[in-house]
């Protein structure tokens, strides 16, 4: 797809590679790309493709690592949530079926990969309720009584995990309050990793204000996949603003930051204000990787930095 004179662009985010028009239409120029489900040969990670809700279409790609036996021990479920701005990638994409099927492997766990609908075709907070289906989907497994054979085999859903990476770690958040409110039948869950999460703010944190085009993308970015927002400070965007932040539903978090991610003080924020709010929980922990940028474990995930974080996420789940 083409702009023409007579179909100008509305919104446009190089670095994300999307542009939307004036008709409605939008033009994808990265994260498109999809591999289907495989057994990879490296680590041996099977992984296949579910329909959640025919209605919506949502569905998710389930990772099951080798070790994985009806007869064993039950092993963690990990829920992840891919990033992309809400807009961009898919749980099928190469970016994400390589990395997945490295800390399934890693973290010896079954992963649960949402694909849920993108904006702006979709605008939030229509990701943040596929999200919730999705995990109540998967909870539903408790006693076998789901119709997912790998969850019902496999699966200890009293050692549950939310992960996510940019906007995937901010609706991993999101979901992490939204058990705190609501409780989750039949799961628990016992921690979640936030990788370079979005989240940011009106008032601008440590070097933000530094980054005045920085600044205007990540703004820009929010009112475009969630146009009923009320800005920056909008509770789904700046976690601290919102009066539920201390109900976090789990008992440890783990946040991943990199040195030279425009959102890494952001992180560092987050945690510091997790501890002074009340929440009930244990232990809040930050990891930083010198010297690199954001999500750079999906772009170089053999260096030595990537290699580092895919172990300490896999640690923070045994």
């Amino acid at each position: 797809m083409s702009s023409t004179t007579n179909n100008e662009v509305t919104h446009d985010f190089p670095p994300l590679g999307i542009r939307a028009f004036k008709d409605g239409t939008v033009e994808r120029l990265k994260g498109a790309e999809i591999v289907p489900p495989s057994t990879d040969p490296i680590t041996g990670v099977r992984s296949k493709d579910v329909i959640i809700n025919p209605q919506t279409g949502l569905s998710a790609r389930i990772y099951s690592p080798k070790t994985a036996n009806p007869t064993h021990k039950k092993l963690p479920l990990l829920i992840y949530f891919h990033g992309g701005g809400f807009c961009i990638e898919t749980a099928f994409s190469p970016t994400y079926h390589n990395y997945l099927n490295s800390l399934a492997a890693e973290a010896n766990a079954v992963i649960v990969s949402v694909d849920y609908r993108r904006a702006p075709e979709y605008p939030l907070p229509i990701a943040y309720n596929d999200s919730w289906t999705a995990i109540k989907w998967a909870a539903s497994h408790s006693e076998r009584g789901g119709d997912e054979v790998w969850l019902n085999d496999y699966v200890d859903l009293d050692e549950v995990f939310f992960a996510g990476d940019s906007a995937g770690a901010n609706i991993a958040h999101n979901m992490a309050v939204r058990v705190g409110l609501e409780g989750l039948d039949g799961a628990r869950l016992v921690g979640i990793a936030l990788v370079h999460a979005y989240f940011w703010g009106k008032e601008p944190i440590g070097k933000e204000g530094d980054n005045i085009m920085g600044k205007a993308f990540a703004e820009n970015l929010w009112l475009f996949v969630c146009p009923s927002s009320s800005g920056a400070d909008d509770p789904l965007m700046n976690p601290v603003k919102d009066p539920n932040f201390s109900k976090l539903g789990c008992g440890k978090v783990l946040v991943c930051v990199a040195e030279k991610d425009m959102l890494r003080d952001r992180g560092w924020y987050y945690k510091e204000e997790l501890e002074k709010s009340g929440w009930w929980g244990g232990v809040v922990e930050v990891m930083e990787a010198r010297g690199e940028g954001h999500v750079f474990h999906l772009f170089n995930p053999t260096c030595g930095n990537a290699t580092a974080m895919l172990k300490r996420v896999a640690a923070f789940m045994n």
